[in-house]
């Protein structure tokens, strides 16, 4: 009997250790930063910088390529006194301001394990007295990972602003994002979404292509001309396809609350460094103290090709896997 109830204890000791080790936090160097944090399952890791930030740096398969950009002569550096774009996925208040948005994250962060995860805290920014994080919680098989991208108003005001995530993209690949349900004429006579532009917006750029249910654009390394466009979609989500993978971001908008650019829930960026899928939250009047949130989900997917810029193309490719990433965990 003793000896049962010893195995018994045994085997709970094994089960125990294997749960908790499906997914591994382990401080490690990565491209000159010393102080990084890699966050994995066995299928794919993400690396988050901790003397800088918080970024993601890397979101990739264990072995694969790194679909977020890396600008190579920031990295390992710290200490700068303007903001470095760096590369990976940020957390940004939204509308812009070329000041107060472009504040430097360029000292350490604190790191916090979790179960499934980390956070990653920056103190308050000088300039702005807000306070930023991103925390990740990654599945315990696949490559599914909720990304929650936090401020915090540490001043004495209220404020009012957006949280604003921001994934920059390596050079080459084609963003797609969606509208929301199309509709016939003269069955469906409401408008349904913003389309906005900036000023230098340029419909007639070869980059973008539109469908009647998608919106594509295209990196190009040999394009130096900026280009970006945003909407409003309840849904909405972004996939870029690089080199036959697809990594998917998407989040929950809410059609009742105001969204910074003339409502844009939504924007998409590039020029030929890299490309920017982003996704904003509602504006906010945040109160001292209060915090408010930006979750989005995450998927990566292999050996995936588009064989065109149609409906029926991104139906079969990228619309499945924005769907399997929406999944319930």
């Amino acid at each position: 009997m003793l000896r049962a109830s010893l195995l018994l204890s045994l085997c709970l000791i094994s089960f125990t250790a294997i749960a908790v080790s499906e997914v591994k936090v382990e401080k490690t160097a990565y491209k000159g930063w010393q102080n990084c944090y890699r966050v994995s399952n066995g299928e794919v890791e993400l690396i988050v910088t901790g003397d800088v930030g918080p970024r993601i740096i890397r979101y990739g398969f264990i072995g694969g390529q790194n679909l977020f950009k890396e600008y190579s002569e920031q990295l390992g550096k710290t200490g700068e006194e303007k903001f470095q774009l760096r590369g990976g996925d940020r957390i940004w208040k939204a509308p812009e301001d070329p000041i107060a948005t472009w504040a430097p994250d360029n000292v350490p962060v604190e790191i916090t394990a979790t179960p499934s995860g980390l956070v990653a805290r920056a103190p308050v920014e000088p300039l702005t007295h807000l306070q930023k994080e991103i925390e990740i919680s990654l599945a315990p098989s696949g490559s599914k990972v909720t990304v929650t991208h936090r401020i915090t108003n540490r001043s004495l005001f209220a404020l009012e602003f957006s949280p604003w995530a921001l994934t920059m993209m390596a050079q080459g690949g084609v963003a797609v994002t969606g509208f929301p349900p199309r509709g016939r004429h003269p069955i469906n006579l409401e408008a349904t979404n913003p389309l906005v532009m900036w000023a230098y917006t340029d419909l007639a750029d070869k980059r973008w292509a539109f469908t009647k249910k998608y919106m594509t654009l295209r990196q190009d390394p040999e394009n130096t001309n900026a280009q970006k466009l945003g909407l409003f979609n309840t849904n909405t989500w972004g996939a870029y396809l690089l080199h036959g993978e697809v990594f998917v971001k998407l989040a929950k908008a809410d059609p009742g609350k105001t969204y910074p650019d003339f409502g844009c829930s939504f924007e998409t960026f590039t020029n030929n460094e890299f490309l920017e899928m982003e996704t904003l939250g509602p504006l906010t009047k945040v109160a001292p103290g209060q915090t408010v949130e930006q979750v989005e989900e995450w998927g990566l997917y292999r050996n995936v090709t588009l064989s065109a810029i149609t409906d029926e193309a991104l139906d079969t490719a990228i619309l499945p896997l924005v769907r399997a990433t929406g999944a319930p965990r």
